[in-house]
């Protein structure tokens, strides 16, 4: 493991309790950072160990401008944010998806991390210096099938991305995602296992990733060795997505 140095540093982590984002304030806690999970539910992560380092937890609803804006204003965002926080939503045809899931998926996927970014954003501008890395899906590259939602909005997280890195290229802020292929998490109990059978036989390294590769590829990019990408997708997709 790369030895990095946060100390002196904030990291904010959206859903952060648990699964890949939990990893992640974990990575940057260990190498010094004073990391802040933001999360809908963070009260198991207060009672549970893994939180240990983890400076401060608050509950916040990245779907809602006030909660972000708030949540904002009980941290001062220095090394920047992993927008982590999402749903996958169900495994439907796209004529058969309901309307309640395409707004739901779409709010927490894809508008969370919009309103995180813009909340953050002056902060950073005003230390001419900072690291927004946002979570995407090789499914946002490729559209995966009964997952029109899920795809559309990862699409739209690394669209953005891009808008935001261009905007920011000569500010000091990088702003990079990272696109996963499957990952054991909890978001696993939310797919069928034929789903999950169907997406794993496309990864050719044949296993899912895990979320210390995924932890240990966001710490590079909120480092300083990452100083020459921004706008950019990082695959961590076992094979699967080489472009």
């Amino acid at each position: 493991m790369i030895q990095y140095d946060f100390s002196g540093r904030t990291a904010v982590v959206t859903g952060g309790a648990k699964g890949i984002g939990l990893g992640i304030a974990r990575r940057l806690a260990g190498a010094g950072a004073a990391v802040a999970v933001w999360d809908i539910d963070p009260e198991p992560l207060r009672r549970d160990a893994a939180g240990k380092g983890i400076e401060a937890i608050f509950s916040v609803d990245v779907t809602e401008p006030a909660s972000v804006e708030q949540a904002v204003q009980n941290t001062f965002a220095q090394l920047g944010v992993i927008n982590n926080a999402g749903i996958a939503g169900p495994t439907l045809p796209t004529w058969h998806y309901p309307l309640y899931e395409w707004d739901r998926v779409v709010a927490a996927d894809l508008t969370s991390v919009f309103l995180c970014c813009r909340a953050v954003v002056p902060v950073m501008l005003e230390q001419s210096y900072g690291r927004i890395v946002n979570l995407a899906s090789v499914a946002g590259k490729e559209g995966n099938a009964n997952a029109c939602a899920y795809s559309a909005a990862k699409a739209g997280v690394i669209a953005l991305t891009k808008s935001l890195g261009k905007e920011l290229a000569e500010s000091g802020i990088i702003v990079n995602c990272v696109a996963p292929a499957m990952v054991q998490t909890d978001l696993l109990g939310e797919m069928t296992p034929e789903y999950i059978a169907g997406v794993t036989a496309k990864i050719p390294m044949g296993r899912f990733g895990t979320v210390e590769e995924n932890a240990e590829m966001v710490a590079w990019l909120c480092s300083d060795a990452c100083s020459f990408s921004t706008g950019a997708v990082f695959d961590v997709t076992g094979g699967r997505a080489t472009y």
